[in-house]
C-alpha cells in the first residue's frame, strides 16, 4: 500500500484555514509533511472553493519550481528534501516601530513632498516603520498575505532629496540581522503583499519600496507592490498575483531583463504587461541615473 508523505492538513477547526493566495478568502488548507508535522510552505495547499477559485499548488510542483531533484511523492519511506519554514518577526517589535516619525528621514521627505494627511495614509497603508539602527532610518516591513511579518528592510534616506544614503557606505540592512536573531530563515515576500487581500484592483509591480509608496499617491486604482530589488523578480515571490491583472514597471535599463523573466511565467496571470514607457521617453541623463516611475511622477 502506498502512503503519501505530504498530505493536506486534516481539518480540526477554522484555525487551520488560511488566507488563500489566489482568492483572498480564509478557505486555504496547507500541505504538511507527515514526518515532521511542518507545513511545506505558506503557499503550498488547496483552496476549498474549487469552482470559484480552484487554486491548488502541490508539494511536487513546489519542489520542482525550487529546482529540487524530483522525488517519488507517493512512497512514504522515500527520502524527501526538507523545506525549512520561513521565520517571522515578533509583532510587538513591528508595532513598536510604528512611531517616532519626526525622527524618520523618509517620512520627513514625504511630508515635504505631499502633506501630513497623505503621508499618514501612506504610513497606515504600507505600515512604514522607524528604526534606531541609524539616525532617521526607515523600516520597510515585508508582510505576507496571511499577515506574517517575514522581516523588515532598514534603510536611511536624505530627508530633503528622498535619495538613499550611500556614503560613506550603503546604509541598508535587515531587521533580523540588526536584532541578531539566530537561525533566522529568511523567505522574502513582496513589499505590500498584505494589500493583495483586495481582489478588486489590478496590481503594479515595481522594484523599490519607495517607488511603490510614491506611485500609489498618483495612481489610486492600482495596488503597488515592490520586489525589493531588480534581481528579486521570480515566480515564487509572485504566486500571490496568480490569476490577476498585473503590470510591471521596471526601472530604466531593466526592461529587457524583466521582460524576459515575466515571459517565462506569464501564464500564471490573468493578464500581464511589462511597461516600456520609461524606455521610450527617457533622456540620456535620466537613463544614466536609472530613473523609475516615481521619479517621473514627482515631476508632474
Amino acid at each position: 500500500m502506498k502512503v503519501f508523505r505530504y498530505i493536506l492538513e486534516p481539518y480540526k477547526g477554522m484555525q487551520q484555514k488560511f488566507i488563500c493566495p489566489n482568492c483572498g478568502k480564509r478557505t486555504f488548507v496547507r500541505y504538511i509533511d507527515k514526518d515532521t508535522g511542518q507545513y511545506v510552505n505558506d503557499n503550498v495547499g488547496r483552496c476549498d472553493r474549487e469552482l470559484k477559485c480552484g487554486y491548488h499548488y502541490t508539494p511536487k510542483d513546489y519542489f520542482k519550481d525550487h529546482n529540487y531533484k524530483a522525488p517519488n511523492f507517493k512512497i512514504h519511506s522515500q527520502i524527501q528534501p526538507v523545506i525549512e519554514q520561513p521565520s517571522y518577526i515578533d509583532k510587538n517589535l513591528f508595532e513598536k516601530s510604528l512611531d517616532n516619525y519626526d525622527k524618520n528621514n523618509f517620512i520627513t521627505f514625504l511630508r515635504k513632498t505631499f502633506n501630513s494627511e497623505v503621508t499618514q495614509k501612506l504610513i497606515d497603508t504600507y505600515k512604514i516603520g522607524t528604526s534606531k539602527y541609524w539616525d532617521g532610518a526607515t523600516v520597510f516591513w515585508q508582510i505576507d498575505i496571511n499577515g506574517n511579518i517575514r522581516t523588515g528592510k532598514i534603510m536611511q534616506y536624505n530627508p530633503d532629496t528622498g535619495r538613499r544614503v550611500k556614503s560613506p557606505y550603503d546604509k541598508i540592512t535587515w531587521v533580523h540581522k540588526a536584532i541578531k536573531l539566530e537561525k533566522f530563515n529568511l523567505k522574502q515576500c513582496l513589499f505590500g503583499e498584505h494589500l493583495l487581500i483586495d481582489k478588486t484592483k489590478p496590481v503594479a509591480v515595481v522594484e523599490s519600496e519607495k517607488t511603490a509608496i510614491i506611485a500609489s499617491v498618483f495612481i489610486k486604482d492600482i495596488i503597488f507592490v515592490a520586489t525589493g530589488g531588480k534581481q528579486n523578480l521570480n515566480a515564487i515571490k509572485l504566486i500571490p498575483l496568480a490569476n490577476r491583472n498585473v503590470i510591471f514597471y521596471p526601472d530604466l535599463g531593466a526592461f529587457d531583463e524583466w521582460n524576459d523573466k515575466v515571459n517565462t511565467f506569464k501564464k500564471m496571470f490573468k493578464s500581464v504587461k511589462v511597461s516600456d514607457i520609461l524606455e521610450n521617453i527617457a533622456t540620456v541623463k535620466e537613463r544614466n541615473k536609472g530613473f523609475d516611475i516615481a521619479d517621473y511622477l514627482l515631476t508632474i
